[in-house]
């Protein structure tokens, strides 16, 4: 698995979207996304602020998805 990048919410959103995720709710500044097969995730939403590698390591794992899938989406 290589280094993972420092990306946006909106950038993660954006990869998210494509891969089937579609967003339910936003509860203050967190978006609730969910997909068909029954997977959900939260991400934060906080503007032109860096997702943390640590937060995006869990994004992944949520979504069951490699990184090397991931940065095929963006």
């Amino acid at each position: 698995m290589g280094k993972l990048p420092m990306l946006k919410s909106e950038e993660v959103l954006a990869a998210l979207s494509k891969a089937g995720f579609q967003r339910v709710r936003q509860v203050g500044s967190h978006i609730l996304l969910k997909h068909t097969d029954g997977r959900a995730v939260t991400v934060p939403w906080h503007g032109q602020t860096d997702i943390g590698r640590g937060l995006l390591r869990k994004i992944l794992r949520d979504v069951e998805m490699s990184l090397e899938e991931f940065l095929t989406l963006l």
